[in-house]
């Protein structure tokens, strides 16, 4: 598969996503290591829904959804993307997982995000960029938190995964809380 380096961070870049990738996508959310992190454990992904979710994320235009591609080798590791685009407010939704176990708690996920918030808010003229992350995701809050994400509010035992209730814990940052200048492959 060939990926495209559209946002070139130090060790990862972000390539379009490729319907090419469905298998991998597919084995990924049919995993519960991935899935239980994303509040999607529920759902039973095939093929052919997975390949109907793609087609229809490219072909979207309220949502900008990237593969997770290591530098060092080319190898899709994981998704992400910038969703809800909505102009006229300037926010948005962002979201990640890093599909690959092996490359996990590596420092990808934070590098993604700052990839797309310099991005999303010098690119896509975004104002406020969000999240929602399940309170038992310690490792991903402390991702946010190092990327500039600050806690907004939480939705006490909202989510049910594994037979148990979580609270769900929203997050946002701001334009004028990023200074950062992360993506390597800009012109000016």
């Amino acid at each position: 598969m060939k990926y495209f380096k559209k946002l070139v961070g130090e060790h990862i870049y972000l390539s379009p996503i490729s319907v090419e990738d469905v298998e991998k996508y597919t084995e990924w959310m049919n995993d519960f290591e991935t899935t239980d992190y994303t509040g999607r454990s529920s759902q039973i992904y095939t093929v052919e829904n997975e390949r109907k979710w793609l087609e229809g994320s490219i072909e979207d235009k309220l949502n900008q959804i990237f593969g997770i591609v290591a530098l060092k080798d080319d190898k899709l590791i994981g998704n992400c993307g910038i969703h809800k685009i909505d102009s006229k407010n300037r926010n948005a939704t962002l979201g990640i997982f890093i599909g690959d176990k092996g490359e996990r708690s590596k420092g990808y996920g934070t590098e993604t995000i700052k990839l797309l918030l310099d991005y999303g808010f010098n690119y896509l003229n975004l104002h406020e960029i969000q999240l929602d992350v399940m309170s038992f995701n310690k490792r991903a809050i402390r991702c946010y938190e190092k990327a500039g994400f600050k806690q907004y509010g939480r939705r006490r035992e909202s989510e049910y995964v594994n037979g148990k209730y979580y609270d769900l814990i929203s997050m946002d940052i701001l334009k004028s809380e990023f200074k950062e200048n992360f993506i390597k492959n800009k012109n000016i």
